[in-house]
């Protein structure tokens, strides 16, 4: 970036997000600083929100733009200049690439972008997933595997969440949701025995909703997810099941779901992935939707509000139902 200094930098007014305060900086320089950002986004925890229990929030966020992001295809994720991440406090900053002048958010929450556009994210997470595909660093440098044992303690954790949701709800959940439910924990282990074979996976986003890709302004390709803090090792699929049937209507996931996965598979084969067929992804797609039904508690629990959480749970268990997903527990 040539011999340039920073001189100042201004902040603008503090943006809060529901779990974030995002500051955007103008910066001055003084020497031979062509190359260099004229401004940046300052992503930290936001104040006074507490940061506790097994779901910290900042903390994965930092190890992706630390780890995963460094080894990540450019121009698929915001640049990361600068992380950190206090264990004691919980407190953590990153400081990313600027893309607010280049780039835009699809919509206004909770419209959904019209099928052209979502075609091109659904590709963009292809190239991702595809970049990190069966990857030999999987478990190793990067992310976790987890084994039988991990994962039934986790489903324990979220049966625990899952209770203390369905009290709080009480006749606000149906009796036929509470049998899903508890179809569902019984037989958990069904679905998530297809992620412990460790093949046809890869890194997943977590919270790949159509609001956290930024959109060139442009009309290119160069789509940028954002708000990496719950990535892992999965299916390809959660992100599509989070995107579509989490998010969307019946009328319209009934319209463009198949059209959708059908990109994605022609897109995954396009970018180097094999022996994945669409009847596997089909039914990897089915998984991914069942385990949609662990978000609401799971939001409820950490204090997301109800505008958040409620229309989910309509959504989902529509979705459940359309794919006809109740014979994969069992």
């Amino acid at each position: 970036m040539g011999d340039g200094r920073v001189v100042s930098v201004e902040a603008e007014a503090p943006r809060d997000q529901l779990v974030s305060r995002i500051v955007r900086l103008q910066l001055t320089y003084e020497g031979a600083a062509d190359a260099a950002p004229r401004s940046l986004i300052l992503k930290i925890a936001l104040p006074g929100r507490a940061s506790d229990g097994p779901f910290v929030q900042g903390e994965r966020e930092v190890a992706f733009y630390a780890k995963a992001a460094l080894a990540t295809p450019a121009g698929l994720v915001p640049r990361c200049f600068d992380s950190a991440w206090e264990p004691e406090s919980r407190q953590w900053h990153l400081l990313l690439e600027d893309l607010t002048d280049t780039h835009e958010i699809a919509t206004q929450w909770p419209l959904p972008p019209d099928e052209a556009l979502c075609r091109r994210m659904v590709q963009t997470l292809a190239r991702f997933h595809a970049a990190w595909w069966d990857h030999p660093w999987l478990g190793r440098e990067i992310g976790t595997r987890v084994d039988a044992e991990t994962v039934r303690q986790t489903m324990q954790q979220y049966a625990g969440a899952y209770e203390r949701f369905a009290d709080h709800l009480g006749d606000r959940l149906s009796r036929e949701r509470r049998q899903l439910y508890d179809r569902f924990f019984a037989s958990a282990h069904r679905v998530q025995a297809r992620v412990l074979t460790w093949r046809n996976v890869t890194l997943v986003h977590g919270d790949a909703h159509v609001w956290n890709c930024f959109v060139p302004k442009d009309g290119s390709d160069d789509l940028r997810y954002f708000d990496w803090d719950t990535w892992r090792i999965g299916l390809g699929t959660g992100d599509l099941a989070y995107m579509i049937a989490t998010h969307w209507y019946p009328e319209r996931r009934r319209q463009f779901e198949r059209p959708l996965l059908d990109h994605y598979h022609r897109a995954l084969l396009a970018h180097g992935v094999q022996d994945y067929d669409r009847a596997a992804l089909a039914e990897d797609y089915r998984r991914s939707v069942l385990m949609q039904l662990l978000l609401p508690p799971l939001q409820w629990s950490v204090g997301i509000p109800p505008w958040v959480w409620w229309h989910h749970i309509e959504r989902i268990t529509a979705a459940v139902d359309d794919l006809d997903c109740r014979p994969l527990l069992g």
